[in-house]
């Protein structure tokens, strides 16, 4: 339910938080034709054929795959990731999909699912589950489904339940998270529908050259000893592991490895699946030949990992305004501070720096994919638990322990990271607090608890959100901590962001437990971030002293690590000894419902057009000639996108070819292409425009072509409103190998 905003409920709210949005402007990374779902028959493809030297296990597992459209409202909502409030959807880049994969060994079944998506939520897993149990029963349940997100940060936002993650996206937004949930169930859907009997097979390898530490300074503070085992600041292992029927024949894969998925950047205003995406649909389009996106049967998953301080700007930061370097230890700069101090990608912008990375992941993948012959064998097991996190005790050494905190952030949180700077005078690496700031803390939410400021110490704490309950907590308490194993692989699920050293130890202390067991003595352990509850960041001890944005972000304290560490050694051990059943189930979170969960979205207002108009009708028309290479725009009259409903499974345009022997018109792209983008961009007086521009690749065909936009408008008459369809159609244009010469 939302909370009105003239209620004094909401006022109290806004009132309360004003300068915490002035703050969480400048918040950056961490926070944060229609279409069918085909099943398209195609031909043998000898690359994805296993060796006939390799049998198929005795009983071999049963397999399926599938995907399905995740994407919301594409308008108005705020994007997840940088926190940045005025970063709104206005368009769609490229579609989001929900992926999902179904291994049963006869006696138990795992799914692992990776989004498009920001992060997963404790509320959007939460919801996922219900509606799995509804259709399943039992047989999905939070032990032995995995769900990770992307990490892109052009996913749209609304799907939290914590007061902290609905600040920054204007509150719980149900069309936002009802299209997650219900592609996500659709997903696994489809895998339960297309089970059969397959082979999986695992490969791995390096990727050189498309990965950065953003904060090198944090990880040097890691011990020598430790980081001489090491030969680089980031994880580089890209892990394959493919699907394949009896017959040898691809069904899917999933890839994990560690990346930020910001090579969109925080001025981006559509949604879009950023370089992980990218992965995805190329890998699709290369085994789904002659699909549209999204369609096809091959399903192929590009997943994050220990991507905390892993960036995609390789080519690393420097003061925008004055081209020199940016301090190292603050990444800040002398005139504009942490907001000038950016990272660039490899591409001469945004697009092409995705394209890039992307393309560097998918060409990695395929080529392990290609060449994966080992193949996994042996029973399947799944180990959860649902940790108070705030009241985990840890044993340091043989003498000491130590404790887990209340959820708080640091001053360094709000100075963004060098994917993205935060606007105010906070920087990375502060020790110390700022009175200016606290004493706005202090006034407006309260000064965190002694108890709670020795705990997180060298942390100067910003937001003492363990200490936060009004309306709801402003962060969770209760973490699922889980793993899933098939044969030796074993896949960690991970609550948030996990450094490269953090995830280092990991997954060195799961794969010592596991081989502590004959049965997994060639065990491999693969770690999925942002996994079933988002948590921020975690980081090793020594990085946290440093207290840059990973550290500020690690919401339990210095000993966040080496909790969870215990944690998933535990589940390890209890698979490896055959009791992961008999574990404790743990506290189980809680699910809000009602007023509490306010919602600070304005519903979208009548939609107005031009006088003389309608919508649907062309303002700029496209030109009657171009070439390969050459971009075509379009600018139709348009309403709100938010009045077209559930859009899965849609598009809002088409670029079609004419075909002269059946005298029809095929849909060759979608919105969901890499090729095409779709702008809505909201002017004054609730007018507002589309603009289509289709890229037009080297490989298109030369002939005749339409571009046409479909949506809602949204109209009153009296006391009654309607939404009514259109569409609109440009002029038919021609595309030519060579360049037309025309006034």
């Amino acid at each position: 339910m939302s909370v009105k905003r003239g209620s004094c409920r909401l006022t109290r709210l806004e009132a309360t938080l004003a300068v915490l949005f002035i703050i969480m402007t400048g918040v950056s990374v961490g926070l944060i034709a229609v279409m069918a779902t085909g099943w398209n028959d195609r031909s043998k493809d000898p690359e994805v054929t296993v060796p006939p030297s390799a049998p198929p296990q005795e009983s071999p597992y049963l397999i399926g795959v599938g995907r399905a459209d995740c994407t919301g409202p594409p308008a108005d909502i705020p994007l997840m990731g940088y926190a940045t409030l005025d970063q709104t959807a206005g368009g769609i880049h490229t579609r989001l999909y929900s992926r999902a994969f179904i291994v049963d060994d006869g006696r138990k079944r795992v799914v692992f699912i990776t989004a498009d998506i920001g992060m997963v939520s404790q509320r959007l897993r939460l919801e996922v589950l219900n509606e799995l149990k509804v259709k399943y029963g039992s047989l999905y349940r939070q032990d032995n489904v995995v769900m990770s997100g992307t990490h892109t940060h052009s996913g749209l936002a609304g799907y939290f339940q914590y007061t902290l993650f609905m600040i920054t996206s204007k509150g719980y937004i149900k069309p936002s998270a009802q299209a997650i949930v219900n592609g996500i169930v659709k997903s696994v859907d489809i895998a339960h529908r297309n089970m059969k009997p397959g082979r999986l097979f695992m490969n791995k390898g390096e990727l050189e050259e498309n990965s950065r530490n953003r904060s090198p300074h944090s990880y040097l503070n890691n011990p020598e000893e430790e980081r001489g085992r090491y030969t680089t600041n980031t994880d580089k292992q890209v892990m394959v592991l493919k699907f394949t029927d009896l017959d040898g024949d691809g069904m899917g894969m999933i890839s994990w490895f560690a990346v930020h998925g910001v090579s969109m950047n925080m001025t981006n205003r559509m949604v879009s699946s950023d370089n992980m995406g990218y992965a995805s649909y190329i890998m699709e389009q290369d085994k789904n030949i002659g699909s549209l996106p999204g369609e096809g049967p091959f399903v192929a998953g590009f997943s994050s990992s220990n991507l905390g301080d892993v960036s995609p700007n390789i080519r690393g930061p420097i003061c925008v305004n004055t081209g020199e370097a940016c301090d190292y230890l603050n990444s800040s700069c002398p005139v504009g501070g942490t907001k000038v101090c950016l990272s660039a990608g490899p591409g001469g912008d945004m697009f092409e720096s995705t394209r890039i990375i992307g393309e560097n992941i998918y060409k990695k993948a395929k080529d392990l994919y290609s060449k994966a012959d080992q193949e996994l064998r042996g029973f399947i097991h799944a180990a959860h638990q649902w940790v108070n996190m705030t009241d985990v005790t840890v044993q340091i050494n043989a003498t000491h322990t130590a404790r887990t905190c209340k959820p708080a952030l640091g001053h360094s949180f709000a100075a963004g990271t060098t994917d993205g700077g935060g606007d105010l005078n906070f920087t990375q690496g502060a020790v110390e607090g700022d009175p200016f700031w606290d004493g706005i803390r202090d006034s407006l939410l309260g000064p965190p608890s002694n108890e709670t400021q020795d705990c997180h110490w060298p942390k100067p704490i910003l937001f003492n959100t363990g200490e936060m309950n009004w309306p709801l907590p402003w962060h969770p308490q209760i973490v699922d901590v889980q793993m899933i194993t098939i044969g030796p692989l074993a896949v960690v699920a991970i609550p948030g962001e996990m450094t490269t050293m953090s995830g280092r130890r990991i997954r060195e202390a799961v794969k010592q437990e596991l081989q502590s067991q004959g049965s997994f003595k060639d065990a491999e352990v693969v770690l999925a971030g942002l996994s079933n509850i988002y948590t921020h960041y975690i980081t090793t001890y020594e990085e946290y002293q440093i207290q840059r944005y990973e550290g500020a972000s690690t919401i339990f304290g210095p000993h966040t690590l080496s909790a969870y560490v215990q944690k998933f050694r535990g589940l390890a051990r209890a698979i490896a000894e055959g009791r992961e059943e008999n574990l404790p189930v743990g506290p189980e979170p809680p699910l809000f419902t009602g007023s509490p969960l306010f919602n600070l979205l304005p519903a979208a207002g009548v939609d107005r057009k031009p006088v003389n108009t309608s919508f649907g009708e062309v303002l700029e028309q496209v030109n009657p000639f171009y070439t390969l290479g050459d971009i075509v725009s379009v600018t139709f009259v348009a309403g709100n996108p938010r009045h077209s409903g559930d859009i899965r499974d849609k598009t809002f345009i088409t670029v079609e070819k004419f075909h002269n022997k059946t005298s029809s018109w095929e849909v060759v792209h979608t919105d969901a292409s890499w090729e095409t983008r779709f702008y809505w961009l909201k002017g004054a007086d609730q007018h507002s425009n589309t603009t289509v521009e289709w890229h037009i690749p080297r490989s298109a065909q030369t002939g005749s072509y339409r571009i046409r936009h479909f949506g809602h408008f949204k109209e009153r008459k009296g006391f009654i409103t309607t939404i009514t369809p259109y569409e609109g159609t440009s002029d038919i244009f021609r595309i030519s190998q060579k360049t037309w010469w025309y006034v």
